[in-house]
């Protein structure tokens, strides 16, 4: 999950993702849920319950990411970013340029490796909405991003379709079974990002 709030436009952008923000002390899962302690796993994700899996309320979504956005900003870029682990995921900060501005934006989101590409979701918190960051994306999609350990990097950004969507999307159902029920709380069909390297 992630959030991005662009001057003079509301808007939360929704990867998968989520800090343990030390202003807040509280961790959110990529789908919005609290991870378990360990970090990266959406606590209840592991679960025979056939109840309808629940999500915080959106004005907390809101909070958490503007204060990650925060944390990673005044401590210049040193926390908020880690690494996927196995069965977990990273984080990582996209730099897109906006639409109708052309200023740059940023926004923290959250990832998984496959291969060299770095893989995220536009699921702007299972809002109906899409997130602000992949509209931006979409119209301009040669962008940069901040991986943790690893400095900046140029890469494209494009929907995954077809088989390698549903490879992708069953890597994450790997960390977070209640994939599909958030899923289906949008009106359309949520896109599973893919970060390929360029230049």
């Amino acid at each position: 999950m992630s959030y991005h709030k662009p001057r003079g436009q509301r808007a939360f952008g929704l990867c998968p993702a989520a800090d343990q923000v030390a202003t807040l002390g509280v961790r959110v899962g990529p789908s919005g849920r609290m991870p378990d302690p360990e970090g990266g796993r959406a606590m209840g994700a592991k679960t025979t319950s056939n109840k309808k899996r629940r999500l915080p309320p959106r004005w907390f979504i809101h909070l958490f990411w503007q204060g990650h956005r925060w944390v990673y900003r005044v401590s210049r870029h040193r926390v908020g970013l880690w690494r996927p682990k196995p069965g977990k995921w990273g984080t990582l900060c996209l730099h897109t340029i906006g639409r109708r501005t052309g200023q740059e934006r940023n926004v923290v989101v959250g990832y998984v490796e496959d291969g060299p590409n770095f893989v995220t979701m536009a699921m702007n918190g299972w809002g109906p909405e899409e997130p602000a960051w992949w509209l931006n994306v979409q119209a301009n999609p040669d962008i940069t991003v901040d991986v943790p350990g690893g400095g900046s990097r140029p890469v494209h950004a494009r929907a995954a379709e077809g088989e390698e969507r549903d490879r992708l999307w069953a890597r994450w159902q790997e960390i977070d079974e209640g994939l599909d029920d958030y899923a289906a709380r949008r009106p359309r069909q949520t896109a599973v990002v893919v970060l390929e390297p360029r230049g």
